[in-house]
């Protein structure tokens, strides 16, 4: 149990590196390129989560294993790459394992370095989310987060169900496991049913002005 922690955090780190690295490979990047995108991606949340609870430095930067893990899968991905692509949905089935291994190491630090709860369940989130923003954003693309279906609100849950375990001292290995299955149906049901959050829609004030002018134009015509 007490290897439970850094195991997670790994296999989070992986799994974010490995759909860091297949965006890069569908964009057709170059090996630097490709590794660059799978450390971002594996590791951003990561760091986000240590700089925020004051553990300096970050794992990500102070261990060894972090750099390893995401340079592996990115290895794998760039020589693999034409058969992994062709897998449907797989950067989004990644994205969505990443994003539940993270919320839950995410909030379960938080907790043993004595954050309150509200603030255990944001750091959950940001953890989850960070690595898929690092992504989009080195692509020029908007963030998952702000335009896909349920993906921080999946992250909010996990978050909750594992900060919600500890203070009721409910035993960890259920709880995480309660908590990782919960983010990670969540988030897949929501791409495969497009379950989302409503979006904005900017309406334009109708300018009468310009309505008298259409008119004319109509009755010139």
């Amino acid at each position: 149990m007490d290897k439970l922690p850094i195991v997670l955090d790994l296999t989070g780190t992986f799994v974010f590196a490995l759909s860091g690295a297949l965006a890069g490979a569908k964009r057709e990047l170059d090996l630097f390129g490709v590794l660059v995108l799978s450390f971002a991606a594996g590791n951003s949340g990561g760091i986000t989560r240590d700089l925020l609870i004051g553990v300096v430095p970050p794992g990500a930067v102070g261990d060894w294993r972090y750099l390893g893990v995401s340079f592996l899968a990115g290895i794998v991905t760039f020589y693999f790459s034409p058969l992994i692509v062709r897998i449907s949905h797989s950067i989004l089935i990644f994205d969505a394992a990443g994003l539940a291994l993270f919320a839950v190491t995410g909030a379960s630090k938080a907790v043993a370095y004595g954050l309150n709860p509200v603030m255990a369940i944001s750091l959950g989130v940001v953890t989850g989310i960070g690595g898929g923003m690092a992504r989009d954003v080195l692509l020029a693309e908007i963030p998952t987060v702000l335009r896909a279906e349920l993906y921080a609100v999946a992250a909010l849950a996990a978050a909750a169900i594992v900060v919600i375990g500890h203070m009721l001292r409910l035993p960890v290995a259920t709880v995480t496991a309660v908590a990782l299955i919960s983010c990670f149906s969540l988030r897949v049901m929501a791409i495969k049913r497009g379950w989302r959050l409503p979006v904005a829609k900017l309406r334009q004030p109708d300018d009468p002005s310009i309505a008298k002018k259409d008119s004319k134009d109509t009755g010139r015509s």
